[in-house]
């Protein structure tokens, strides 16, 4: 599933962070509420992003409400996107149609656990379940599941076919979320936004395709499942040049947007995706250092991860990813435990920044 947009609270303005996780809990408790509890297991972090374009556009189109607390919340309760919003409502369809694709694609490759039979034939049935209830949610709302589907299933057809360049095989994701990010602006009643929101979308999922590819590189080259990059040639200096190509054109589609609340379509779709290009490229500088030894059988690992822990993470077994960082990037006081890339706050600058454009005290953490 897609995940090139995740900021976390130490990148996010106060508000804009409340505002992300609003989306986010409401497209988690409009799949369980439309489809149980089960269905939640396909929220991602990009699929917010439709919620996000349908409020950015018509905020009347997206109510919220006060949830429950929440284990994930810390136990506390939220106010979050309702269930009836049209927008969490396609973010939900489109969640589970390409989680419904993407588990399908695991049992044709026999990926991990799916090569057991078991695994595989209830993954199978789930797969059957999340898009048929993708397509009813997408009808719904006036959406074509076919769209999603049919780029679903063209995607294996294309890494089969011999002589394809890199853009050939991101073609298939540009198209579904094209079309997905284009019906926001049907939804919202704001059609002359539709081929702005299409382009933002083909440039979008062809940065997705392409950072996918880029972060699963050392674990496919080390099992031998397919990646798009040696498969097509490409090397990472090309594939930085077109994330690069593809970051710029979605900056300019965004700009030809009329919005009535862009401060989170922003600070998401080009400060967060910028973010995710850098973060994706610097993890890819390991792969310079060669593979790395094995990892161990038992008792090894747990002597090394007591060591670890007791150091703050500046010892790192040869098997580790960040054995060799330097020390600023182990230690666990430098680089944030949380998850982010430890540029805390930057858009403190409210005034000059737009995505934030408020009055200067935003920043709460």
């Amino acid at each position: 599933m897609f995940g090139v947009v995740r900021p976390c609270r130490h990148v996010l303005c106060g508000s804009l962070f409340e505002d992300w996780m609003a989306h986010l809990c409401g497209l988690c408790l409009t799949l369980r509420a439309e489809h149980g509890q089960a269905a939640r297991l396909v929220t991602n972090y990009d699929g917010l992003l439709v919620s996000v374009l349908v409020e950015a556009q018509s905020p009347e189109l997206s109510p919220r409400r006060k949830a429950g607390p929440c284990a994930l919340r810390g136990m506390r309760t939220a106010e979050v996107v309702t269930a009836r919003a049209q927008g969490a409502r396609l973010a939900a369809a489109a969640s589970l149609l390409l989680a419904a694709g993407k588990t399908r694609d695991h049992v044709a490759d026999g990926d991990g656990p799916y090569a057991r039979g078991l695994v595989a034939a209830a993954a199978g049935r789930m797969a059957d379940r999340w898009d048929a209830a993708g397509g009813r949610s997408g009808a719904a709302v006036g959406f074509d599941p076919a769209v999603l589907r049919d780029a679903v299933a063209r995607q294996p057809a294309l890494e089969a076919a011999p002589g394809l360049g890199l853009l050939d095989l991101t073609e298939p994701t540009e198209t579904a979320v094209a079309a997905v990010f284009a019906h926001t602006a049907v939804l919202a009643g704001r059609e002359a936004n539709a081929e702005a929101l299409a382009e933002a979308g083909r440039f979008f999922g062809r940065l997705a395709h392409l950072l996918d590819a880029v972060e699963d590189l050392a674990a496919d080259e080390e099992a031998g499942a397919y990646n798009p990059l040696p498969a097509t040639g490409t090397t990472l200096a090309e594939a930085r040049r077109h994330a690069d190509d593809a970051l710029h054109g979605l900056r300019l589609a965004l700009a030809d947007l009329e919005l009535e609340r862009p401060r989170l379509v922003r600070a998401l779709l080009d400060r967060e995706a910028g973010r995710s290009v850098e973060r994706a490229f610097a993890g890819s500088v390991n792969l310079a250092k060669g593979p790395r030894p094995p990892r161990p059988g038992w008792p090894i690992p747990c002597f090394t991860g007591s060591l670890v822990c007791a150091t703050c993470g500046i010892f790192q077994p040869e098997w580790s990813e960040h054995h060799g960082d330097s020390c600023d990037d182990r230690c666990w006081c430098t680089r944030h435990a949380d998850g982010c890339d430890g540029s805390c706050c930057d858009c403190c600058d409210c005034c000059d920044c737009d995505c934030c454009d408020c009055d200067c005290n935003c920043c709460d953490c």
